[in-house]
């Protein structure tokens, strides 16, 4: 099918098409966690009693409805509650949420999920384990889900990076996606968004581990992201720069890389191509189409940087963690981006930040972690100011259950901005105490996971 040219204005016209009042701001969580075997601590593969296909089918008569690609379950959607769970390509279990109002919702949605998925894997002898990465296995040891999109991004990603493979099977995040007002709303998001991923690198840490031996990184996570593709990854300068709006991003995702176009319930393989090209119908992969604008939807998914921008804003810098850490993240952000007051205050704490202090910063926290210091202030002390900030900011939003505002879902993150531990510092100490990963996944599974 041959679809109209598109123009640049209507790809600009479609991010603009996010914009929202205030009074119809959504909070949508999103995120993954392994699943273990109980007994080998083995990862789950595709097929079997014991395996993600039948996970997937036993958690439907909850009411969640499959998505096959050819004869495989592939993904499970909620009817009327824009909420999926997808497969990240390693089998890690993936809940994107739905758009909810109050962080109380969200709280509710993540622990009537977690519920239903605990029961199902207490029942076949697993273990819903979220972290950052995979502590213990190789890459052979894990099973590739079928799926068309990720084959593709198998063979190219190891031309671009030289751990994006490990990116797509050994790591799980937890993220937030937000709303703007308008396109200055926006850029004062993802400015600030940008500017404290590494905050929020640093206090959500949980992956210090890999095969079985520690790194030396708080996140390991985030450094096979910044080791992942060049091309669409990490902090994105232009962001702070004079001129930043809908068409500068465009101007970005122009020049990502494609992956696929997606025709006749098949994935074209367009690694490595040009949108631009794709958009003049000169595309390598399909000489003589254009575009549609679900293709340009498909385009804005490809890109992987710090902040993400659709329809909405994607906070991404997380390792993925225990249920309370789950409910943390999307705190921390709506506190700071959601109220006026608090995005003035969290702008003035990083007025004097360069673009290359923040460069710096975002590539030394996953090793360094609340220790590593800009302006001469620990990560450690200005994350303290920054949870402030966001209380606040909540407190303002004053959305109550049972006379408790949504500030009380950052007590963890209070607490690990006070000590210095996070949740690394104790698998490391654990690991310290019993010179066993595997001893600290089975702790990390007892102590953090099964009495929240």
């Amino acid at each position: 099918m041959t679809h109209p040219p598109l123009q640049k204005v209507h790809l600009i016209e479609y991010l603009a098409a996010g914009c929202k009042p205030p009074s119809r701001w959504h909070i949508g969580t999103e995120h993954e966690q392994f699943l273990l075997k109980s007994d080998t601590l083995n990862r789950f593969p595709y097929e079997g009693k014991i395996g993600i296909r039948a996970v997937l089918e036993a958690l439907q008569p909850y009411g969640w409805e499959p998505v096959y690609e050819q004869d495989k379950i592939i993904a499970l959607k909620m009817p009327h509650q824009q909420a999926s769970i997808t497969l990240e390509p390693g089998g890690q279990l993936e809940l994107s949420g739905a758009p909810l109002p109050t962080l109380h919702d969200t709280k509710a949605e993540l622990d009537a999920y977690q519920a239903q998925v605990g029961s199902i894997l207490k029942a076949m002898g697993g273990e819903k384990v979220p972290m950052g990465t995979d502590p213990l296995w190789p890459r052979d040891a894990v099973s590739w889900m079928p799926k068309g999109r990720y084959r593709l991004m198998h063979q190219y990603m190891p031309t671009k990076g030289k751990l994006g493979i490990d990116m797509m099977i050994r790591t799980c995040t937890v993220q937030v996606n937000l709303d703007f007002e308008s396109e200055a709303d926006m850029v004062t998001k993802m400015r600030i968004g940008m500017a404290f991923q590494p905050i929020a690198t640093a206090l959500f840490a949980c992956s210090p581990f890999l095969e079985g031996k520690i790194t030396g990184y708080q996140s390991y996570r985030a450094h096979i992201w910044q080791n992942t593709d060049p091309d669409r990854c990490g902090i994105l300068p232009f962001v702070f720069e004079e001129g930043m709006g809908f068409e500068r991003y465009v101007d970005y995702l122009l020049d990502v890389p494609m992956y696929f176009v997606y025709r006749h319930k098949n994935y074209n393989d367009a690694t490595g191509q040009s949108f631009r090209d794709f958009m003049k119908g000169q595309l390598p992969a399909l000489p003589g189409e254009y575009p549609s604008l679900k293709d340009w939807a498909d385009q804005t998914t490809i890109a992987f940087p710090e902040v993400r921008l659709k329809r909405f804003l994607e906070m991404r810098g997380a390792d993925s963690g225990p249920p309370q850490m789950l409910i943390a993240l999307p705190t921390f952000w709506v506190g700071l981006l959601y109220d006026s007051i608090a995005q003035d205050e969290a702008l003035q704490v990083i007025r004097e930040w360069s673009i290359d202090q923040i460069l710096i910063l975002h590539a030394q926290t996953p090793r360094s972690g609340l220790a590593t210091v800009i302006k001469n202030r620990t990560l450690q002390e200005v994350a303290q100011e920054v949870l402030a900030i966001s209380a606040r900011g909540l407190q303002r939003r004053a959305r109550k259950e049972k006379d408790q505002d949504e500030s009380q879902y950052l007590d963890p993150l209070i607490e690990i901005a006070k000590t210095g531990r996070t949740i690394a510092t104790k698998m490391i100490e654990m690991f310290e105490e019993t010179g066993s990963v595997e001893n600290v996944v089975r702790g990390y599974i007892d102590c953090f996971l099964k009495t929240k």
